[in-house]
């Protein structure tokens, strides 16, 4: 009998810390708040430069064809760095070596034309002015293939924009929640939640033209734009 009295007492009182768990919970779930959400964006320009260079040569014979293309990249980067631009700030981020086929209508019977090999070099700048002066350098050297050119902001930079956008927005979000209380006619007693986002694009330029001016004296004029770089906070306001 007294187990068993025992056994009810213990499920009364799980049952009880049930209830008042669901109770406390709701209790919190039904706070009285305002949602409100600000973005803020500020105007920058690049002070980082990326550009994508590539030799691409072509024989019947693969060892010759990659030869030749050694040869030419090594000259590019060598007048690259002739011209104060430093060893680091050069990579290679592509090399391929592709068999072309001759025309044929019959399935099956295609033979190897030539061996196709290109090789991408990517050149990083501090100084973003150096842009079209690094296409120039690269074409006369033996560049025959230019991808990209990416403009985009130094981690310093970005930061600093980053801190200026988030404070306009933060701005917004709290200008707006102080208006709809009053509105209302409640108060803001505090902040509950904040959530974040934004960012930036970097400025890019795909498949552009080769310089026809190079080897006439005339540097490829290349300008940067400007980029611009948002934030949005979305504030929750407990209300009184």
């Amino acid at each position: 009998m007294n187990q068993r009295y025992c056994l009810i007492t213990a499920v009364l009182l799980l049952i009880a810390l049930l209830v008042l768990g669901t109770v406390s919970a709701a209790e919190t779930d039904t706070d009285n708040t305002i949602v409100a959400s600000g973005t803020g964006s500020v105007i920058g320009t690049p002070d980082r430069a990326q550009i994508s260079l590539a030799v691409e040569t072509e024989n019947q014979n693969v060892k010759a064809a990659q030869a030749e293309n050694a040869a030419r990249m090594t000259k590019v980067m060598d007048a690259l760095i002739a011209a104060g631009i430093p060893k680091e700030a050069l990579k290679t981020t592509g090399y391929n070596i592709y068999p072309v086929y001759e025309d044929t209508k019959i399935y099956g019977l295609q033979k190897v034309k030539t061996y196709r090999v290109t090789n991408t070099l990517t050149v990083t700048l501090h100084d973003v002015s150096r842009t079209g002066e690094v296409i120039d350098i690269g074409v006369a050297e033996g560049i025959n293939q230019a991808s990209s050119i990416q403009f985009f902001l130094s981690d310093e930079q970005s930061q600093v924009l980053r801190t200026e956008a988030l404070k306009e927005a933060s701005e917004r979000a709290s200008a707006d929640a102080r208006t709809v209380a009053g509105a209302l006619g409640v108060s803001l007693k505090s902040v509950k939640s904040a959530q974040i986002s934004g960012g930036y694009s970097p400025v890019r330029y795909q498949n552009y033209a080769m310089a026809e001016s190079v080897g006439g004296g005339v540097s490829t004029p290349i300008e940067a734009g400007d980029i611009t770089v948002t934030a949005t906070v979305t504030v929750t306001y407990l209300i009184g």
